[in-house]
């Protein structure tokens, strides 16, 4: 499955006062092209911090769903964020991992995920629902079945390298203009 596949599946199942946070770099360009909402939190400027960002709105909203979306290069930049996820375990926390084995967004380095068995980590840190998904279609069964589950639930993605496009357009909105269309949604969707 490629990456924009599988974001354009996640999307598909958000409600509509889901939160959904992504990462620096392509994850969150892709998903601007195939979803771009006020729901989304680009994080713009700072790899590694997707996680944190999504344990704390979790813990802030705990009767909205909160979607993190990162890649293995994300999550490996600060795997202390799981085990902080795994001790406080929100419920409303689904963390996936879109992971390609490789830093993508900046110049295609091979990443450690392929070694650093990310599920086994999510596991042994605490989180109550831990898969590892290969296939579009069952991405989409594991989805359907979140309705009733409580996490924190860690879905870890393996998705093919590539982009949407050959690049990518950025997000053209400045921090500053995310966060305040967030906030908006926030209030709004209280």
């Amino acid at each position: 499955m490629k990456r924009h596949e599988a974001i354009k599946t996640i999307c598909s199942f958000l409600r509509k006062r889901d939160i959904v946070i992504s990462p620096t770099g392509n994850i969150s360009r892709e998903l601007f092209i195939l979803k771009d909402s006020p729901r989304n939190f680009y994080m713009m400027g700072s790899m590694g911090l997707t996680s944190s960002i999504g344990l704390g709105l979790a813990l802030c909203f705990p009767k909205r769903r909160i979607f993190v979306i990162e890649g293995d290069g994300s999550i490996l930049m600060n795997m202390g964020s799981l085990a902080t996820i795994g001790h406080y375990k929100p419920k409303n926390l689904i963390n996936i991992i879109l992971d390609n084995e490789i830093y993508e967004s900046t110049g295609d380095q091979l990443s450690v995920s392929n070694t650093a068995n990310l599920d086994q980590v999510a596991k042994n840190v605490g989180y109550k629902i831990v898969q590892k998904i290969r296939l579009k279609k069952k991405l989409q069964d594991f989805l359907k079945g979140l309705k009733s589950s409580k996490g924190p639930i860690f879905i870890l993605l393996k998705v093919e390298k590539g982009r949407i496009y050959e690049r990518t357009p950025r997000v053209p909105y400045t921090p500053e203009e995310i966060a305040t269309y967030f906030q908006k949604f926030l209030r709004n969707n209280l």
